[in-house]
């Protein structure tokens, strides 16, 4: 059982190292914190926590830095969230407001929340399994040519145009809308394309050609809501900060390119005592990522989570205040969603 007055040591010390990125010594710890304590102690308490490999030297006679498993206790043990600045929170706000579409604010969103943190920021759409149709309309742009729209609850609009072999007629279109309405919505994406199979053999034959072709273009869409996607924000926030990674920069950004890796990463991580999933280090059991951090939270759509984002950056991050940046951005985007269903 690590003492209260050595975990306040450690606390000092991780928060010392991510703001000067120096290492710590006793010295400096009662210079700047308020711990009561003579150096002497001091250096006692920094004995323990070396060895319960909380912290360690980089240099023989330096000061001390912390390692992943101190981090890690830091982190559990955090008190106190930092609290957004209301120009920060009016900023957040009013950016994603203005935002046209889903397209728009998921990358309005990334672009905040990579500004808030100075780490990269990812921010995953909707994904198939938790969207369900709004609306589908059917628009003639010309005798042969008709737009096509579907409109999922989560705001995403997606539109295909398409030129019919035959002439289309407006009372098909109707008809056709109407049933396609009647049938789909509120229904989950990922369960429309059982319900398509059976609706062509309602037509007659010599409207099934047309109708033929404006299902398969409609699947399509469908088809597309089925690849997960990830924006990614703020990758010159993590070039800049090359040295926190002890040379892994490179391997750091194979790995984002690897967006199935990262879905998959987001997707594992559940919130904790701080309404976040946070994992450091060798905990993201990923090579090349050893000595980065990702903290993500989940965001709602009628009180419903409909996906995740998040940001990663070094171990030598700025947890309490990343932690409150996504849970803040987390509530604005879920709130801009709701405004816009």
């Amino acid at each position: 059982m690590i003492p209260e007055r050595s975990l306040e040591v450690l606390r000092a010390i991780v928060q010392d190292f991510i703001s000067s990125n120096q290492p710590v010594g006793s010295k400096a710890l009662l210079d700047r914190h308020p711990l009561g304590v003579s150096a002497a102690t001091i250096r006692n308490d920094m004995a323990l926590l070396e060895e319960e490999e909380l912290i360690t030297a980089p240099h023989t006679s330096s000061g001390r830095i912390p390692t992943e498993k101190g981090y890690r206790l830091f982190v559990d043990r955090l008190g106190d969230v930092k609290v957004l600045s209301s120009a920060e929170k009016s900023a957040i706000e009013s950016f994603l407001e203005t935002a046209n579409d889903l397209d728009d604010v998921v990358e309005r969103t990334a672009r905040s929340l990579a500004q808030l943190t100075n780490a990269l920021a990812l921010v995953q759409y909707p994904s198939l399994g938790r969207s369900a149709v709004r609306h589908i309309e059917l628009i003639p742009i010309g005798e042969r040519r008709v737009l096509i729209m579907l409109i999922a609850d989560s705001g995403r609009v997606q539109q295909l145009h398409i030129e019919t072999e035959k002439q289309v007629a407006e009372d098909l279109l109707q008809e056709l809308r109407g049933r396609l309405n009647g049938m789909l919505a509120g229904s989950q994406l990922a369960g429309v394309e059982q319900k398509l199979k059976q609706l062509e053999d309602e037509f007659s034959p010599e409207r099934r050609i047309v109708v033929r072709q404006i299902l398969e273009a409609l699947r399509s869409l469908i088809d597309a809501n089925r690849q997960e996607k990830l924006v990614v924000s703020g990758a010159a926030n993590l070039a800049k900060r090359d040295l926190d990674f002890s040379g892994e920069l490179s391997r750091v950004l194979e790995a984002i390119e690897e967006q199935v890796v990262l879905l998959r990463l987001i997707d594992e991580l559940h919130a904790d005592q701080h309404g976040v999933g946070l994992r450091i280090g060798s905990e993201l059991g990923l090579e090349g990522l050893t000595h980065a951090s990702l903290v993500v939270s989940g965001y709602e759509n009628r009180g419903t989570e409909v996906a995740k984002l998040g940001v990663l950056g070094p171990t030598r991050m700025d947890y309490s205040g990343n932690i409150a940046s996504v849970r803040a951005v987390a509530r604005y985007l879920s709130k801009t969603l709701e405004g816009n269903a």
